[in-house]
């Protein structure tokens, strides 16, 4: 019997098991789920009437220190609805004037 022959299959799953892996390790990453995130959002918006809401995604405006970039805003004569999509859990607190915002995870708290 040929070794080729027999190497084949376990060939074939092994690099089954990577791309598995690859595909993972890519679907957990931060950056995966932020994308993820921001796609369900805007596709939540979609349904939005467009007689009255205008939505407009991924807007840059410049600052004193250079840009900053926001997700998703809303128009409406209701008014103006700014959304920054985040990969975090728990809940987000902070103001506008706030440089940093804190995440609180039950009774943790972080910066």
């Amino acid at each position: 019997m040929d070794i080729a022959v027999v190497l084949a299959p376990l060939y074939n799953v092994f690099w089954f098991l990577i791309s598995l892996a690859i595909l993972s390790w890519l679907f957990r990453s931060p950056w995966f789920k932020g994308k993820l995130g921001e796609f369900i959002v805007s596709w939540l918006l979609r349904g939005l009437n467009k007689a009255q809401y205008t939505t407009i995604h991924d807007v840059t405006l410049p600052t004193e220190d250079g840009t900053t970039q926001i997700d998703h805003v809303v128009v409406s004569r209701f008014g103006i609805f700014v959304i920054e999509t985040k990969n975090m859990k728990g809940w987000i607190f902070g103001s506008e004037k706030q440089k940093r915002w804190t995440q609180q995870i039950f009774k943790k708290s972080f910066p």
